[in-house]
């Protein structure tokens, strides 16, 4: 017989919606119970709450809330087996009978799929089922009085997010999102804020009074790595060539930048833009010929320089290899520096010789024995490299990509069950680790780079310390972009808050001068 647990009688206070709720054994929070109370009284709401505090609960008693007035809701996730996972949490969670709760991805027949949707009083589904099914006829948003939106930072551009957040908007729906970052750009928050129609932010930091008592300590470590004197050698032979294309488009007035060591690959990449639109042919055809070279080069020394020798000689090859190569790539590889590089490469591959983060992981996996342990990886060919010599030192690891990369989401799922069986204790990830799947705590978390993007550093951070205290390594190699990167980083999750902060003191001004004049207008017809 199961055992019923006790009830806290502090969720009462919510109100009569509580009773819509499974709550035995539920632990009272306040900051969950702060956030519900502060939503239904300002209508759409930003959550931002770090990973593993329960945003799906807050969630949950939102659509109780909808349930109780008679209404219908729906709580959108980004990727299948995270609205399987929500689907599996919020049945839990919620008193429904049978064909009350649907779960909406695409995969039954339409016929069958409408009589669904139209039955069920609450909709578990991803955003691009609802809205092909939105823009088919199938589902109708009549009676909804509700959107759960989770990970709403990607409820920018196209996304299927934002035709569903407007949809839902036009029929006077409320919306909530739902995330642990909404980045660090004012820019793409005041996009995300717009598109939700959000009128009030509820954020809470590790740190915050009605938050700390539950988050278990995440302890973060840099270890910083010197280059080896070949890697050194290599990066000292391609440097030069770099700078003579920098200082080509330099002249050419299309660059500020003189030396190519140090510039950001998003400015490169914005540099490329602005190529495309030249209009005349030869200056045009002379810039991309320069960029081209430039681009390539600076793609190899950064492999070189922060992630190591197989993937510096990997991107060499698939270049080489390639059926139609340009006439720059061609170019490229008559240059004697680079043909000087690309055989030092071959003779540290035939020595066995890689970058010095390798050992780095090695040692620091080698101090955790019997932990379980994520390595984010940010390109393919170094999840390869270091798979093996994980693997051939010891350790039972397995790596974890993408669709793009050929792996089904059935793989995926049976990759994180043997990972959850500790059938092996490391899991080499790419970004696809980061969020959309229901992957287990660990108690280490290990960055190979640092990712110049507050959303990915906090989601890979959350991947630890959920249920008891988590280490979190990043890897760094001095004097390198990493460097760059560590302090960008950090300073755009501090900018986040503080854009966050001044935003919701803008809409609490802009709330009180509505409920001001609505005052005043009741005074009036009075």
């Amino acid at each position: 017989m199961a055992i019923r647990m006790a009830i806290d009688e502090r969720w009462n206070r919510l109100g009569d919606f509580a009773g819509f709720l499974n709550l035995d054994g539920i632990e009272f929070r306040e900051y969950q119970y702060n956030i519900i109370k502060e939503i239904l009284k300002c209508g759409n709401t930003l959550v931002v709450l770090p990973t593993g505090l329960g945003k799906t609960f807050i969630g949950a008693a939102l659509i109780a809330d909808a349930l109780a007035r008679g209404k219908k809701a729906m709580l959108l996730a980004p990727t299948k087996p995270l609205a399987e996972q929500h689907y599996s949490t919020i049945s839990k969670l919620l008193k429904l009978y049978e064909g009350e709760l649907f779960l909406l991805i695409g995969s039954s027949k339409k016929k069958e799929r409408q009589e669904k949707e139209n039955n069920a009083k609450v909709i578990v589904a991803t955003p691009q089922t609802v809205a092909n099914d939105l823009k088919a006829g199938l589902l109708s948003l009549n009676g909804f009085d509700l959107v759960v939106i989770d990970e709403c930072h990607k409820a920018v551009g196209k996304y299927a997010y934002t035709y569903v957040a407007n949809e839902a908007f036009l029929k006077g729906i409320p919306l909530v999102g739902l995330t642990a970052s909404p980045g660090g750009d004012k820019e793409k928050i005041k996009r995300l804020v717009d598109t939700l129609n959000i009128k009030h932010i509820e954020a809470r930091v590790s740190t915050d009074a009605d938050v700390s008592a539950y988050v278990m300590p995440k302890y973060m470590h840099i270890i910083m790595v010197d280059l080896s004197d070949r890697i050194k050698q290599m990066s000292g032979l391609l440097l030069p060539p770099m700078n003579e294309f920098m200082q080509n488009l330099n002249r050419m007035g299309l660059s500020p930048f003189k030396s190519a060591a140090n510039v950001p690959k998003g400015r490169l990449i914005q540099l490329g833009k602005e190529i495309e639109k030249i209009q005349a042919k030869n200056y045009k055809f002379s810039a991309i010929m320069n960029y081209v070279k430039l681009l390539n080069l600076s793609h190899m020394y950064d492999l070189l320089q922060c992630e190591g020798m197989y993937p510096f000689m990997s991107y060499i090859n698939s270049l080489e290899n390639r059926e139609k190569k340009s006439r720059s790539v061609e170019q490229l590889f008559k240059n004697s520096n680079v043909i000087a590089a690309k055989n030092l490469g071959l003779d540290a591959m035939k020595a066995g010789e890689e970058h010095p983060k390798v050992i780095a992981v090695l040692d620091t996996l080698r101090k955790v024995p019997g932990k379980s342990a994520i390595v984010f990886v940010q390109y393919r060919s170094t999840i390869k490299m270091l798979n093996e010599y994980l693997n051939n030192n010891g350790f039972r690891a397995m790596p974890f990509v993408g669709k793009t990369d050929g792996v089904t989401q059935a793989q995926q799922k049976q990759v994180i069950e043997d990972f959850r069986a500790r059938k092996f204790d490391v899991l080499v990830a790419s970004s696809i680790g980061e969020e959309g799947l229901d992957i287990p705590n660990v108690d280490v978390v290990i960055f190979y780079e640092p990712i110049p993007n507050e959303i990915r550093n906090i989601q890979r951070r959350g991947r630890t310390g959920r249920f008891r205290p988590g280490d979190v390594y990043i890897l760094a190699a001095r004097d390198t972009k990493d460097q760059a990167y560590l302090y960008i980083s950090s300073r755009k999750e501090r900018k986040m808050f503080e854009i966050i902060k001044k935003m919701n003191q803008d809409m609490a001004r802009e709330r009180s001068i509505e409920n001001r004049l609505s005052d005043g207008q009741k005074t009036l017809e009075l």
